[in-house]
């Protein structure tokens, strides 16, 4: 049993045969996913996808690349999507300081507006962090998102920061680069969380596993992730699945 907890189903890539990938991640035994909207044209389309199937959920949020594009008109709209009975979570939200779209003082601004809005909601969030996690942990204890708590999603920093995430009630979520033969950072985090707190997933329809890498991801992947993970914790790949996927529904508050 598998959860991605971190996938983009409703991204271009899929249009022409979304409903076969999402088949055969069933058929792989990845019994839950979430699907990632980020913008005004993700974020319908998550939802929807999301209404589609049981098992599949829907997290919205404000991408911090196109921070500069999100209007006070969206925020609320994000906030009374955050009713909706298939949507777990807040995000994916954060800094971004690998692209300059979107000026750093209007990312942060945007980060700060929807962790406030989730403490409001009573949601999780999910982080999206490139080249930024001092800010993003700043920004996360000034803003008290310990209250809410959430996934560090795709995390691939260093261990030294790992701690501090679990003391903030965050979880940490490990993806393709965990399987890399030159990534040695998610593969001492991956041993270092406790097995408690540890999530997985793709991030389709990028960042694909070894031996897939440079290939369109897809959630049935994301067993490749669990494999290499329990392999390099020592454990059994049924331990670690079906301890992640229960980890996943514990923080998303999804009830089987």
């Amino acid at each position: 049993m598998l959860f991605d907890t971190h996938v983009h189903m409703n991204a271009e890539q899929f249009k022409q045969d979304r409903d076969e990938v999402i088949k055969r991640a069933f058929e792989t035994g990845v019994n839950y996913m979430v699907v990632v909207g980020f913008d005004r044209e993700t974020i319908p389309l998550a939802i929807e996808i999301a209404e589609q199937y049981e098992t599949i959920y829907a997290a919205v949020g404000w991408h911090p690349v196109d921070a500069i594009d999100m209007t006070d008109e969206d925020l609320e709209w994000i906030e009374e999507l955050s009713s909706h009975p298939k949507v777990v979570a807040l995000g994916e939200m954060g800094l971004d300081y690998h692209w300059d779209k979107s000026p750093k003082d209007i990312q942060k601004e945007v980060f700060r507006k929807q962790i406030q809005l989730a403490k409001k909601v009573k949601m999780p969030i999910i982080i999206h962090n490139r080249e930024a996690t001092e800010d993003i942990i700043e920004i996360l204890q000034e803003e008290n998102a310990k209250e809410v708590g959430g996934i560090m999603h795709c995390y691939n920093d260093s261990v030294k920061y790992v701690q501090t995430c679990l003391d903030m009630n965050f979880y940490i979520s490990l993806g393709g680069p965990v399987t890399f033969k030159n990534a040695p950072l998610p593969k001492e985090v991956a041993v270092e969380v406790p097995l408690d707190r540890l999530l997985i997933e793709t991030d389709a329809p990028f960042l694909a596993p070894h031996p897939n890498r440079g290939k369109r991801n897809e959630p049935a992947y994301v067993e490749l992730v669990a494999e290499k993970i329990a392999e390099l914790r020592g454990i059994s790949f049924e331990e670690f699945s079906n301890q992640t996927t229960e980890n996943a529904l514990r923080f998303f508050k999804i009830l089987r």
